[in-house]
């Protein structure tokens, strides 16, 4: 659980702190009526640093398991504005131009630097490919980038906002929504989605500022400046192989041949920041925008309820309906598969977001009980 820091517009509008964490992986919420507590492995409160965030939180066991050829997952869910998108990127003024300082960096940016890190203390040769999907309005586009070096693309008149598009910057092309496939071998898939390879993970870090911050739907109301309106899911796909000299056989001591390949592992790690569950009285939000929140609302419905069902022990789970959403269909290995995953609650602490940090807080005393077989 991450807590964020009372906004200036609250402290001005005389907000309580209904919000205490407790130490030891406890959090308090106590409010008229309200009196609650809730355990999770690890709380972060106003003032821990995205460094303590990362250390804390198991993302570094996380890309360390990648490394070892698991599929591994983390998601960020939370009210909008709660602070997901800046647990997982950072600052969003940050470009490449601009580089956010170190101290800020977020856990895709510092578990990219634990992936190089771990590269060179394993002695391991790292493949990486990456693709950026993005799911709005239940449907399901992607968001690559050109490769830094590579010529760029003019920017394309965008379509209505509600109509779903993909805008691949090294295939130029007319919006198109991108089908979801299942299949008994690779269970759900996108299909034409567009995967590139790295040669540096500073290319990946491009990539993420390109696709990420500065082209995924944003959107103004009431409770956020810079409201993502879609999910947003980031895979970086890893195959590592040890590699090693050996003195050559027959020859002198201290003549060795080129380096060995030893057996490849390949696996994955995928971030998913979902857009913030709304309220519409409360974000003021109308047209498009109360459009864009019921498809927000309604996925995150239904991972919820999925995330419900596979709570419960295996022998009293009825049918999982990951079919009920889009997002929930590309979640479903995450969710209950065979992968690792690691979920970042953000919440409010001020009295007047307590209904949702009520609910986000329930959400995720559900999601903690769910296990998976990786």
């Amino acid at each position: 659980i991450r807590v964020r820091p009372l906004t200036c517009t609250e402290t001005q509008r005389g907000d309580q702190r209904v919000v205490h964490s407790l130490g030891d992986g406890t959090v308090h919420v106590t409010a008229a009526r309200h009196d609650a507590t809730f355990g999770f492995n690890a709380v972060f409160d106003a003032g821990a640093s995205q460094e303590a965030v990362f250390e804390g939180s198991g993302m570094r066991q996380l890309v360390e398991l990648a490394i070892d050829g698991f599929s591994c997952t983390v998601f960020a869910f939370g009210q909008t504005g709660s602070g997901k998108t800046y647990t997982l990127m950072g600052p969003l003024t940050q470009s490449e131009a601009q580089p956010a300082a170190p101290g800020v960096l977020g856990l895709m940016q510092r578990s990219f630097a634990c992936l190089l890190e771990q590269s060179r203390s394993r002695g391991s040769d790292l493949a990486l490919s990456a693709s950026y999907l993005e799911i709005y309005n239940e449907q399901v586009t992607a968001r690559p980038a050109a490769l830094p070096g590579t010529a760029s693309t003019p920017h394309l008149r965008c379509p209505p906002r509600c109509a779903p598009q993909v805008r691949d910057l090294l295939s130029p092309g007319p919006p198109r929504a991108l089908p979801l496939r299942w299949s008994k071998t690779r269970g759900f898939y996108v299909e034409n989605q567009l995967s590139m390879d790295f040669e540096s993970l500073e290319a990946i870090t491009d990539l993420l500022l390109q696709a990420g911050s500065q082209r995924r739907r944003t959107s103004a109301h009431a409770l956020n400046s810079h409201s993502s309106r879609s999910h947003a899911l980031l895979t970086v796909h890893v195959r590592s192989r040890a590699v090693s000299t050996h003195p050559a056989p027959g020859t002198q001591a201290g003549l060795f041949v080129g380096p060995s390949a030893g057996p490849s592992k390949q696996g994955s790690l995928c971030f998913v920041d979902l857009a913030g569950s709304e309220r519409v009285k409360e974000t003021g939000s109308s047209g498009e925008l109360s459009t864009e929140a019921n498809s927000i609302n309604r996925s995150l419905l239904a991972l919820g309820h999925c995330i419900s069902l596979l709570a419960k022990p295996r022998g009293k789970r009825t049918h999982i309906p990951y079919r009920d959403s889009k997002l929930t269909r590309l979640l479903a290995r995450s969710l209950g598969g065979s992968g690792v995953t690691l979920m970042v609650a953000c919440i409010s602490p001020s009295s007047r977001c307590l209904s949702e940090t009520l609910s986000t807080l329930h959400y995720a005393s559900r999601a903690r009980r769910v296990t998976t077989k990786p």
